[in-house]
Parts: structure tokens; C-alpha cells; sequence
């Protein structure tokens, strides 16, 4: 029972530091005064997103796992290391924002964008045998959450503050690397 209860809060903590861009987009998008029908509906969108691409990740993780073994355990932690640092880094860079705006096909782009890296990081929960279900429904529901709040949120505080959220996601996922690659040391 406790494996599950900690199984469950590392996929939150995951699902919490992937939803961050989302978050961090979010704020931005949020700028444009948008109905709150308009914010139900693009928050749904990103949560569906967040569930269909890790799960296309996972069952991909799962065929890597059975061909590839230990050799892909590794690769997985490498995956979240470098998908952690790139979050991180590109929150350095200055200048390099696209506007996508939340209309129409914005949306679908703007969901396509901020759950990519759940392809990754589903890639990688294959690898190392995570329990479906529970994956695409922590992913999903943190990412909707997170999604709706940057929207809100946007609405009423200045753009700087998405930028330290992505960088805090990428840290987060940048130490969940690092601890899975300490079992190869």
C-alpha cells in the first residue's frame, strides 16, 4: 500500500513539474482577457494532451523496456536529465518567445507544445514499468489544473513570473534524472 501511496506522489510531483509550462504559457495567454468558457475549454485541451501523448510514450517505453532492458532504464533517466536542463536553460535565454494565440488551431499548437515533454517523460515511465491508468489520469488532471490557474492567473499578474515557473519544472524533472541514474552508480 505505501509503494502505491509513493508511486502516487512521485507521479503528482512529475505530473506538477510538467504542467509548469503549461502554467508558465498560461500567463501569457492569460494576458489576452479571455471568457472563462474560452479558459474551461483550453485547459481541457491541454489536459487531453497531457494524457494522450504520455500514454503514446509509455506503451513506447514499454516496447523499449522488453527490447532493451537495463540499457533503456538508463536512457530514461539521461531523457529526463536532458529534458529538465532544456526547460531550465531556455528560461535563460532571452528574446526567443513565440505568441500563439489561443484561438482556433493557437489551441491545438499551444497544447501540442507544453505536452511534449509528457511524451518523454512517458517514454521513460514505460521504461521503468509505471502503472498506466495512473499515469495519463495524474498527467492529465495536474496538467488541466495547472493550466487553468496560469490562465487565471494571467489575467491578473505581470508575464516574468512564467519564466521562473519553467525553470522550477525543469529542476524538478532535471532531480528526478539524476535519481534514477544514481541506481547506475
Amino acid at each position: 500500500m505505501s509503494e502505491m501511496v509513493s508511486e502516487v506522489i512521485t507521479l503528482i510531483i512529475m505530473a506538477f513539474a510538467l504542467g509548469m509550462d503549461a502554467f508558465s504559457v498560461g500567463l501569457g495567454m492569460g494576458m489576452y482577457k479571455l471568457r472563462l468558457r474560452k479558459i474551461f475549454n483550453i485547459g481541457i485541451t491541454i489536459g487531453l494532451f497531457h494524457v494522450w501523448m504520455p500514454l503514446v510514450g509509455l506503451f513506447a517505453g514499454k516496447f523499449l523496456s522488453e527490447k532493451f532492458g537495463v540499457f533503456a532504464s538508463f536512457i530514461g533517466g539521461l531523457l529526463l536529465i536532458v529534458l529538465g536542463g532544456q526547460m531550465v536553460w531556455s528560461t535563460l535565454k532571452k528574446g526567443d518567445e513565440k505568441v500563439i494565440t489561443p484561438m482556433g488551431f493557437g489551441v491545438l499548437l499551444f497544447a501540442l507544445s507544453v505536452s511534449l515533454d509528457s511524451f518523454s517523460v512517458g517514454l521513460t515511465l514505460g521504461i521503468y514499468g509505471a502503472k498506466t491508468v495512473m499515469v495519463i489520469l495524474c498527467f492529465g488532471i495536474v496538467a488541466t489544473i495547472l493550466t487553468w490557474a496560469g490562465l487565471l492567473l494571467g489575467r491578473k499578474v505581470q508575464s516574468w513570473i512564467g519564466t521562473y515557473s519553467e525553470a522550477l519544472g525543469g529542476a524538478i524533472l532535471l532531480a528526478f534524472g539524476i535519481k534514477l541514474l544514481t541506481a547506475f552508480w
